[in-house]
């Protein structure tokens, strides 16, 4: 499959010397910065490494960035709308519950708290979508309709389970201050200010004020062991700068089903300190429910008044089944009632084909045997790591034994992004790495705080722009195949 070959910002490649200078330079601005995590080889408490950032900004046409951040608040919009429809939401995951037991364990919480009532009375959400631009056509289309990268709260947050990197997203500008160590300060005009850490934790601080208890603490539900703390604690320390009231407070999911307990209102205390909103930077994977006690943890906290982020119904509404039943023109209009918005978010879908066991699941199924290679196998996963690519979507696919266990996963057609030649810098890479072809997602955050009925705050808040190496499937920064980035906005 053919790809369109762009154009650096600066002529490459860069001479060995100045290479090796500005690479240490480049490495040691990073560190000092907080754009690094926790080694996953040689792992410390007390040490971290840069993360992978490539070392120029990665063209990016300005019309489709712009395009971009204007339809993040339609699918703000859109998901908010979905995640309040409980009959579509039984009907969208029916199999998939039924097959893939970890998105079964999630709707079991979802209906248990349905039938009691929710308890919340807002949610809060933090979406991003990602974007590849397809430079042979001209039009911009999404690696996924949308992926909420930080999780929703549940007084009036919405969100779905997955990495935010809301703070290493504003750290790409590494590249920026390369560009200006080259002598090309006067090219960092094309390169976007990114205010995703400021925007994110200051929708978590408007949750937490609709919470109205001042006592109230964030809680941030967090792995057993953190990579990514930088990320994590770079929104801890925004929220103290922007409200130096507020507590964090820090807890793994079998930590809280230890100590959590419900008031006789439904607060939930943790320490005897009631929690106002609740930021989930784990519990998006089944390895991170290891017992029934962290299954418990969760349906306490959906239980509760707290502010989720998110809450049970949007994490549900952001798998990927519900994104490929969205896909269609008739299921959009139930949600967006105006013509343009459906027209505007139809435009950037990319083909995504139901696995179901009927009629247009077998015809899916058969053309991903025929050309594995046009297509993407997806579970209901995020974090990274999941999806199936190339000649292993056949393998997966005649390899199930039981019919039923394709309903558990989705179809969609592999985009091929332009490509750019360039430098990703790694810890554990060559002191002077060659020059390679890289590819590179755009995701726009936003955040929307509403209730069923109605949405108070609907704004996209900035972006993160990944690299990988055009023959790396995966391009996950956290999961160590991606890299840190900034877009160099072309005309």
């Amino acid at each position: 499959m053919a790809c369109t070959q762009l154009s650096p910002c600066i002529s490459l490649p860069l001479k060995r010397e100045i290479l090796e200078d500005i690479i240490d330079k480049a490495k040691d601005w990073a560190l000092m910065h907080g754009a690094c995590m926790r080694s996953k080889v040689n792992f410390s408490t007390a040490s971290v490494q840069f993360a992978p950032f490539g070392l120029l900004p990665s063209a990016f046409p300005r019309k489709e960035f712009n395009k971009a951040r204007e339809i993040q608040i339609i699918l703000n919009e859109l998901i908010h709308k979905v995640a309040h429809d409980h009959e579509f939401l039984c009907s969208a995951l029916k199999n998939t519950v039924e097959a893939d037991k970890f998105t079964g364990n999630l709707f079991k919480i979802y209906e248990t708290v349905h039938k009691e009532g929710i308890t919340q009375r807002h949610s809060k959400a933090f979406f991003t979508e990602l974007l590849a631009s397809c430079f042979s056509t001209g039009a911009t289309v999404h690696i996924e309709p949308w992926l909420l990268l930080l999780f929703a709260a549940s007084c009036l947050l919405k969100g779905i389970f997955g990495t935010l990197n809301g703070s290493l997203a504003s750290r790409g500008v590494t590249s920026v201050y390369v560009l200006q160590e080259l002598g090309h300060g006067d090219k960092v005009k094309n390169v976007p200010i990114n205010t995703a850490l400021e925007g994110l934790c200051e929708g978590m601080l408007e949750a937490w004020k609709l919470y109205n208890d001042p006592k109230g603490v964030i809680l941030f539900v967090v792995e057993d062991v953190t990579y990514n703390i930088c990320d994590q604690r770079f929104h801890e320390f925004e929220i103290k700068r922007q409200n130096p009231a507020v507590v964090v407070i820090r807890r793994t999911l079998t930590q809280i089903a230890n100590t959590a307990k419900l008031s006789e209102k439904k607060e939930l205390i943790i320490d005897g300190l009631p929690v106002a909103v609740v930021y989930f930077r784990s519990g998006y994977v089944p390895s991170q429910y290891p017992s029934n006690n962290e299954w418990a943890a969760r349906l306490i906290i959906e239980r509760s008044l707290a502010i989720k982020c998110p809450s049970i119904q949007y994490h549900l509404a952001g798998t990927k089944k519900v994104q490929q039943v969205l896909a269609t023109r008739n299921i959009l209009e139930r949600f967006l009632t105006d013509p343009a918005k459906v027209e505007a978010v139809q435009d950037v879908f990319t083909g995504l084909y139901s696995l179901d066991l009927d009629e247009d699941g077998s015809r899916a199924a058969e053309m991903a045997v025929m050309k594995p290679e046009c297509f993407v196998l997806k579970p209901q996963r995020e974090g990274g790591g999941n999806n199936v690519y190339g000649e292993k979507v056949r393998e997966v696919l005649q390899s199930m034994t039981n019919p039923k266990e394709q309903t558990a996963w989705i179809l969609m057609e592999r985009i091929i992004p332009p490509v750019e030649k360039g430098y990703m810098i790694r810890p554990d890479g060559l002191e002077v790495p060659q020059m390679v072809d890289l590819v590179s997602e755009l995701g726009i955050f936003g955040v929307v705080i509403g209730n069923s009925s109605d949405v108070l705050v609907n704004r996209q808040v900035g972006y993160i722009l990944r690299t990988k190496q055009s023959n790396v499937d995966e391009g996950g920064v956290a999961a160590g195949s991606g890299a840190l980035n900034s877009p160099y906005l072309i005309d």
